[in-house]
C-alpha cells in the first residue's frame, strides 16, 4: 500500500511544480512586457499662425534698363555691379562716329527741306524769281510792240494804205504778246500751288524730325545714370561689340523693391490686399524681411509645371541687401492667434472623419477624441478633450504603430 501511494505522491509533486512554473513564466512576462518606445509631446498653448508658404523672384518697383541706341562698339565702362551713383553721373560710352555721321546728314536734309520750303512759299528761288522777272519784263515789252504795230496798222488802214488782212495778224500778234504776259506774271506770282506748299512744309518737319532723332541717339551714346540707384547689372565690357537694341546697364534703387511671389491656384481665394508677408533668401538665413501684399492675382498663368497666380508683394524694410531676380521664399500669414492650445500636426490622427489622438495616460496609450480648430502646416487647435500639459504620442522609434493600451516609453 506505501509503494502504490508514493509514485501518486510523486505525480502531485511535480504537477503542482509544472503549474508553479507555469505561474511564474506568465508572471516574469507581465512584469518584463517591453514597452513601446514613443515619441511625445505637450499640449500647450502656444502662438498659432495659418500661413501659406511660396516663391517669388525679387525686382525693384521701378527699373531702369538701359540699351545701345545704335550698333557700335563701346568706348568706355566707367562703373561696376553693386555701385552706387547719383542721378546724371557717366556710366559709358559708345563709339559715336555713325550717330555724328547720322547727325550730319540730317543736318543737310533740314537744309535742302527749308530751302524748298522756301521756294515754295516765296515762287521759286532767288534765280528763278529773277529770270521770271526777267521774262515778265521781256513780255511788257513784246506785249507793248505788238499794240504799237496793231494802232499803226490801224491807221494805215484807215489810209488805204494797209490791208485788213495785215492788221488782223497784227491783232493775233498783240493776243499772243498779252497772253505770253499773263503767263509770265502768273509763274512770277503763282508758281506753286497750295499742294505743293504743303508738301514741302511737310518735308521739312519729316527732315527735323529726322534730326531730332539722329540728335537723340548721339546723345544716349554716352549713357547717364537717370536716377540715383545702385548699378546692379553692367553686360558689356570696354571694346565690346553691342549690337542696336542690347541691354547695357540696370540701374535701380534698390530701397523700394518689391517681389513677384507665385501661388499655386487653389491657394489665391485665401489672399487679400494688405496681408503680412515674411521674405527670406538661403543667401542670407539669419535674416527675414517683411511686406504685405500689394496686388493680388487677376490671372491664372502657367510657372514651369503648375498653374499660379502672381501675387505682388511690397518690401516694407528694404535695404538694398536683396538684390534683384534673386530667388526667395514667401509665407503669407492668413490668421493668427496669440496663445492657442494646440498640438503638434504629426499627433493627429483620423478615423471615419474624426479627429483623435493617443494620450499618454499612466504609462500607456489611450485613445482620445478631440475637436480641433486652426489646423497649420506644423500645428493643430485644440478645443475640447485635452488640456494644457497633457502628453500625446506623435509615433514610435522603431516603426511600430500606435495602439491603444500599450505600454509605453518616452524617447527623444
Amino acid at each position: 500500500m506505501a509503494n502504490e501511494k508514493e509514485p501518486k505522491d510523486r505525480r502531485w509533486t511535480w504537477l503542482a511544480a509544472l503549474i508553479l512554473l507555469i505561474l511564474v513564466f506568465f508572471l516574469v512576462r507581465s512584469l518584463t512586457k517591453e514597452h513601446l518606445p514613443v515619441r511625445v509631446a505637450l499640449v500647450e498653448h502656444k502662438e498659432l499662425d495659418k500661413s501659406i508658404a511660396t516663391n517669388g523672384r525679387v525686382e525693384p518697383e521701378v527699373n531702369y534698363e538701359l540699351h545701345s541706341p545704335l550698333a557700335t562698339t563701346v568706348k568706355a565702362v566707367y562703373v561696376q555691379p553693386g555701385d552706387v551713383v547719383p542721378a546724371g553721373k557717366l556710366l559709358m560710352v559708345l563709339n559715336d562716329l555713325e550717330a555724328r555721321a547720322h547727325v550730319a546728314t540730317a543736318q543737310s536734309g533740314v537744309k535742302a527741306a527749308e530751302a524748298a520750303l522756301e521756294s515754295a512759299t516765296h515762287n521759286g528761288s532767288q534765280q528763278e524769281r529773277q529770270t521770271a522777272a526777267a521774262d515778265m519784263a521781256r513780255a511788257k515789252l513784246d506785249r507793248d510792240q505788238a499794240r504799237r504795230n496793231r494802232d499803226a496798222l490801224n491807221r494805215l488802214k484807215a489810209t488805204g494804205a494797209a490791208s485788213g488782212s495785215e492788221v488782223s495778224s497784227a491783232e493775233q500778234q498783240l493776243a499772243s504778246a498779252e497772253a505770253t504776259l499773263r503767263a509770265a506774271e502768273e509763274s512770277a506770282h503763282s508758281r506753286y500751288s497750295t499742294a505743293e506748299v504743303a508738301r514741302a512744309q511737310a518735308a521739312l518737319a519729316d527732315a527735323q524730325a529726322g534730326l531730332a532723332t539722329a540728335r537723340e541717339v548721339l546723345a544716349r551714346t554716352a549713357i547717364h545714370a537717370p536716377v540715383a540707384g545702385t548699378v546692379y547689372s553692367v553686360s558689356v565690357a570696354a571694346t565690346e561689340f553691342a549690337e542696336e537694341g542690347k541691354l547695357l546697364i540696370q540701374v535701380a534703387d534698390l530701397r523700394h523693391e518689391r517681389v513677384r511671389a507665385y501661388f499655386d491656384e487653389p491657394e489665391i481665394g485665401n489672399l487679400q490686399v494688405g496681408q503680412k508677408i515674411q521674405i527670406t533668401w538661403d543667401a542670407k538665413q539669419d535674416r527675414i524681411w517683411n511686406g504685405h501684399i500689394e496686388r493680388v492675382p487677376v490671372t491664372v498663368i502657367t510657372y514651369g509645371t503648375r498653374n499660379v497666380g502672381e501675387v505682388i508683394v511690397k518690401i516694407d524694410d528694404a535695404d538694398g541687401q536683396l538684390l534683384p531676380d534673386t530667388n526667395v521664399k514667401v509665407k503669407v500669414t492668413l490668421s493668427s492667434e496669440a496663445s492657442a492650445l494646440s498640438i503638434p500636426r504629426d499627433a493627429l490622427h483620423s478615423e471615419n472623419g474624426q479627429p483623435f489622438v493617443y494620450k499618454k495616460v499612466n504609462g500607456e496609450l489611450k485613445k482620445t477624441p478631440v475637436k480641433t480648430g486652426t489646423i497649420t502646416l506644423t500645428r493643430a487647435a485644440i478645443l475640447s478633450g485635452l488640456q494644457d500639459g497633457d502628453v500625446v504620442a506623435l509615433g514610435t522609434s522603431n516603426g511600430m504603430p500606435l495602439q491603444e493600451g500599450i505600454p509605453v516609453k518616452d524617447v527623444q
